[in-house]
């Protein structure tokens, strides 16, 4: 045998925990040397800063 609800759950209930899976909208911040769109706390792809100092690129094998 199966496992069966023993309460039953509202429509409120259901939707305030399922309104956690909805996709968030992504933060983007602008680069202050180059102007370019980039992430908050990442390095910016563009130019390779990150608060306002160069970051040295991954060589790559």
């Amino acid at each position: 045998m199966g496992g069966v609800p023993v309460k039953h759950h509202s429509k409120s209930k259901v939707g305030r925990r399922r309104s956690q899976l909805a996709l968030k909208k992504k933060r983007i911040s602008v680069c202050p040397k180059c102007g370019g769109p980039t992430m908050p706390h990442k390095v910016c792809p563009q130019c390779g800063t990150y608060v306002k100092k160069p970051r040295a690129q991954k060589q790559k094998p």
